[in-house]
């Protein structure tokens, strides 16, 4: 397993992070144990979860992910071994359930949220602390487009980092990252950080796939220039890159057949574009999934990509993907599909 810097810090995680937004869910703990095992095994020091996991999100479940981790580290032991991720929700009408039931990533919020999931996690800190997504108008999720808007209440980026300035200084948080950001948002935090207004973030963890390649010209250089990686989200797309999906199937249990609503990898030009890196990878004897995966792993930007499995067998399959190297022929198979299918997905 290869190790990488975070950030500019001196914490090396592995290239695949292991996602746990199942855990509670899909997977009960007897699973996620089994999973943790094998990656730890396989050389994943590197798991990343949120306070609203499991996915899909609601008030039952909320918090059962980091409890399931928390109480495999106690079981296994191993804590200094491990560089815990978590996240802290933003404001969402969806999470009447959260708090006062208006989440905003100013003091109040933020230090009740990661005293709780320190609490389930039984660690007194976390390795990296996340902003889930901005607490500002305009800033809409996965969306390819910006809408700005004026009004919209928002809490100032000097209180959250102010914040969590104080809770690196705490010792509860070794570092810190955005997710589900936008170039402003994160030159606006690195610009703060360098005037001493607050700890320097590390990663950002946007979604990024043969299917979503919009960090590229987004985030890319951002990415590079600041040492500021980027931790991949749905590197399979919700596991539509697999090409289990192709010709309308819906495998019993899949992700996409227990929650149909969520189209974000779905629609017309989606499945031509998966149809066609699927026939690029089997026409080089490659696993659709394997491809996809080593894509992301390979990119210069990359700090870590976030795997996530349902079955012991999607996992193993995910992991060996980082032994994987693509040829020649193969990248540039991939480039001309991607000239045709730029941007399906958001």
């Amino acid at each position: 397993m290869e190790y990488r810097r975070l950030g500019r810090n001196d914490i090396q995680v592995s290239a695949v992070c292991l996602g746990t937004m199942t855990w509670g869910e899909q997977n009960t703990e007897a699973e996620a144990f089994e999973q943790l095992d094998y990656a730890r095994a396989a050389g994943i020091n590197f798991l990343d979860a949120a306070e609203m996991y499991p996915v899909a999100p609601r008030a039952e479940t909320f918090g059962r992910t980091e409890e399931i981790i928390g109480n495999w580290l106690v079981a296994r032991g191993g804590r200094d071994k491990t560089v815990l991720a978590t996240k802290v929700v933003g404001p969402g009408a969806r999470f009447s359930y959260v708090r006062d039931g208006k989440p905003r990533l100013n003091r109040v919020h933020i230090t009740a949220a990661l005293e709780a999931s320190l609490k389930r996690l039984h660690t007194d800190y976390v390795d990296l602390y996340q902003l889930h997504w901005p607490d500002r108008g305009g800033a809409a999720f996965g969306a390819l487009g910006y809408t700005h808007n004026a009004q919209a209440e928002e809490t100032p980026i000097e209180e959250t980092l102010g914040v969590l300035d104080d809770l690196v200084r705490a010792g509860k948080v070794r570092t810190v990252g955005v997710s589900n950001e936008a170039p402003w948002g994160v030159m606006r935090f690195l610009g703060l950080a360098e005037a001493g207004r607050g700890p320097r973030i590390a990663s950002i963890q946007n979604p990024y796939s043969l299917l979503n390649r919009s960090f590229e010209t987004r985030l890319a250089e951002v990415a590079l220039r600041e040492d500021c990686g980027l931790l991949a989200y749905a590197p399979l797309g919700a596991g539509v890159l697999t090409g289990k999906y192709l010709g309308g199937q819906h495998p019993e249990g899949a992700r996409l057949t227990l929650w149909p609503d969520n189209r974000r990898y779905q629609g017309p030009q989606a499945e031509a574009a998966v149809a066609a890196y699927v026939d690029l990878a089997r026409e080089n004897s490659l696993d659709p999934a394997q491809m996809a995966l080593s894509f992301v792993l390979s990119r210069p930007f990359m700090t870590a990509a976030i795997i996530g499995a349902t079955s012991m067998d999607q996992l193993r399959s995910n992991i060996a993907a980082a032994e994987v190297s693509l040829s020649k022929d193969v990248l540039a198979g991939i480039e001309k599909i991607h000239g045709v299918y730029t941007y399906p997905c958001p």
